[in-house]
């Protein structure tokens, strides 16, 4: 199974990629295979992202912002429900993970079944030979996500109207630029056209003028045989006048 996380890469919200490297840099730290998935340079990213987050995890503009989680085609939640998941240790169930073995979140999960009580001390925590990460034992990520979480807290119904703005605005781009890419196909396929109409009037042009050459020569070969013919014809004519006369001349000969 492998961990989805869609992201924005060329988002203008620094909250949005504050997120996007909190959820990153923590599946990274826990070494969980995932793949990370832009929306913003790749259009089927987004609308797959949009069809697939279900409708009550939407915001009211019916756009959710990255990160948003999924487990191969499974959703899993955004970046608030992976950071409560955070807090409660429970991220590999938030993924439909097995926790690895020796992890916190294994450990709690023997602790509540009640397999392996003996591992807990009188106050229910987890005993020496249970690993847990170094930044937990030494305080600072919880430290950190107290402040993180603090922070978002102060602005956070200012952020996410700024944020729904600059994806609203970064989508209305990414129309405009998809507009104006099939208005320059458009005008590439109407001067193919014209081009088209311009080669089949020059090549009816040009037969047009085969045919007149062709036609004229017709004519010209039919004026000459006519012109032989009556050259003929006259030539016959003049030779039976003479035969005529000639033969006139002897019969008066004769009669003498």
């Amino acid at each position: 199974m492998v961990i989805k996380v869609f992201l924005a890469s060329s988002s203008g919200s620094t909250a949005i990629k504050k997120k996007q490297q909190d959820v990153v840099g923590f599946l990274e730290a826990l070494k969980v295979d995932y793949a990370q998935l832009d929306i913003a340079c790749n259009e089927e990213n987004r609308m797959w992202m949009r069809q697939n987050v279900p409708a009550e995890k939407k915001p009211s503009n019916g756009i959710p912002l990255p990160p948003q989680i999924f487990n191969e085609e499974g959703y899993c939640g955004d970046y608030e429900t992976f950071f409560d998941a955070k807090e409660d240790n429970s991220v590999y169930a938030f993924l439909g993970l097995p926790p690895p073995p020796g992890s916190k979140e294994a450990g709690q999960a023997i602790v509540e079944n009640g397999t392996h009580a003996e591992e807990t001390n009188a106050e229910g925590n987890l005993d020496d030979s249970i690993e847990v990460p170094v930044e937990e034992r030494n305080g600072h990520a919880h430290v950190e996500e107290e402040q993180a979480a603090d922070e978002e807290g102060e602005g956070g119904e200012e952020e996410e109207e700024e944020e729904e703005e600059e994806v609203a605005a970064e989508e209305e781009t990414a129309d405009d630029e998809t507009t104006e890419g099939e208005t320059a196909g458009d005008e590439v396929a109407v001067e193919e056209e014209e081009e088209e109409e311009e080669e089949e009037e020059e090549e009816a042009l040009e037969e047009t003028d085969e045919v007149t050459e062709e036609t004229e020569e017709e004519e010209e070969e039919e004026e000459e045989q006519e012109e032989e013919d009556l050259q003929s014809e006259e030539e016959e004519e003049l030779r039976q006048l003479e035969e005529e006369e000639e033969a006139e001349g002897q019969e008066e000969e004769e009669e003498e």
